[in-house]
């Protein structure tokens, strides 16, 4: 639960703080730096070992009719780098680039309801790994990978970038699944990732999900308002 207060704390922290900037911050510079219009043309916002935020952030862009995919970094609130992205991500934006619109939920929200959800858990973890982009039904989500000191993944949480509803979890509640707890029967048979206790994680896993939502409403974050207001 510390972890999950310590990701409000960051939301209320000034602005002036010797922080690491978050991802709706990273892409106030892409705006500043390339026009608004970039901004509606965003595939995919990646940062990797964030202690909660990274050292940078990786913006993958698709460029206007057909002009071909970059990719661009920010640091310190400044343009790093900005070149082609890579042949196997510049073949998979077809139809990937996020509605900013729909984004209500910076990183930094992410990161205390994906500390919340590992507390309940049960799970320890170090760093985190963010990547924003669509599912398959185009909505945009966040997948939060959290990671143990020696960077080895040890769980990874789902979340959707619009509600902040908890998706999807991976290595949490005794290995279930999103669909495993969905799809569970309340029988006496004793099989899958639930064994024994399998009404138990279903219980915690719901539970959790309903403490995400209410962790949701108070780091909520339209990026629309953010951008809106310079």
């Amino acid at each position: 639960m510390w972890r999950a207060y310590i990701g409000l704390l960051l939301l209320a922290a000034p602005a002036w703080a010797d922080e690491n900037a978050t991802a709706y911050e990273a892409l106030r510079v892409v705006g500043r730096e390339f026009g608004r219009d970039a901004l509606h043309q965003i595939v995919s916002i990646t940062g990797t070992k964030g202690n909660p935020q990274p050292e940078k952030w990786k913006i993958v862009l698709e460029g206007p009719q057909g002009g071909g995919v970059r990719e661009v970094e920010v640091v310190d609130g400044n343009i790093a780098s900005d070149g082609t992205a890579q042949a196997d991500v510049a073949g998979s934006t077809e139809g990937a680039m996020i509605d900013i619109s729909r984004l209500n939920i910076d990183s930094s929200g992410a990161y205390a309801v994906a500390s919340h959800t590992a507390d309940a858990s049960h799970m320890s973890f170090a760093t985190v790994d963010y990547i924003l982009r669509t599912d398959d039904r185009g909505e945009p989500m966040w997948i939060v990978t959290l990671q143990s000191r020696s960077l080895r993944p040890v769980g990874t949480i789902y979340i959707g970038a619009t509600r902040g509803t908890v998706r999807r979890t991976e290595g949490m509640f005794a290995g279930a699944t999103m669909e495993d707890v969905e799809n569970a029967e309340d029988n006496d048979e004793e099989h899958g990732p639930f064994s024994g206790v399998k009404k138990q994680i279903k219980h915690a896993f719901h539970r959790t999900q309903d403490e995400a939502r209410d962790m949701f409403e108070r780091v909520k974050r339209s990026f629309s308002d953010f951008i809106n207001r310079g």
